[in-house]
């Protein structure tokens, strides 16, 4: 019964905090969300007025993929909230054995390479959400080698 309570009372500490700290603004500082395709939790922050940092976990049933991304920020005039951004970044992840049935001719094990990204970014006035559409091929040197344009997709992102 005392742990369920101290569970409670910091949720309820959470939430107070995180209402306070919301962005309704058409800027923000850090966001918390999910990307889907290929599905991912996303976590934005920003580091200086146009530059950020974003790093995107993906867990499968073949293993998982982290990633973190620089990104450089760009007004888009005539648009409040509204960006456009784009950067290098670097990713690691590991596949099990599903991966190796599935495709015999790679090998499974670790994955280590880079990354580039490019797309827009909005934020809501007046609403805690930020939302961004954004390619992000890579490249795998370490592992096995090849390119992958497929990587990217649609963010929403709660705003603090």
């Amino acid at each position: 019964m005392k742990k369920k309570m101290m569970v409670a009372t910091l949720l309820i500490l959470l939430a107070g905090i995180t209402a306070q700290a919301q962005s309704t603004g058409s800027t923000y500082k850090t966001a918390v969300g999910i990307k889907f395709y290929p599905g991912a939790v996303s976590v934005k922050s920003f580091i200086k007025e146009n530059k950020a940092i974003e790093g995107l976990g993906y867990l499968y049933s073949d293993g998982f993929r982290l990633t973190g991304l620089y990104e450089i920020h760009g007004d888009i005039e005539g648009v409040d909230g509204l960006k456009w951004y784009g950067g290098p970044g670097a990713h690691i992840a590991a596949w099990n054995n599903n991966w190796k049935d599935q495709y015999p001719t790679r090998d499974g094990g670790i994955a280590i390479g880079i990354d580039g990204v490019l797309g827009l970014d909005y934020k809501f006035n007046g609403l805690p959400i930020n939302v961004s559409l954004d390619w992000q091929p890579s490249f795998n040197f370490v592992g096995y080698n090849y390119f992958e344009g497929g990587w990217g997709g649609l963010g929403i992102r709660y705003t603090l």
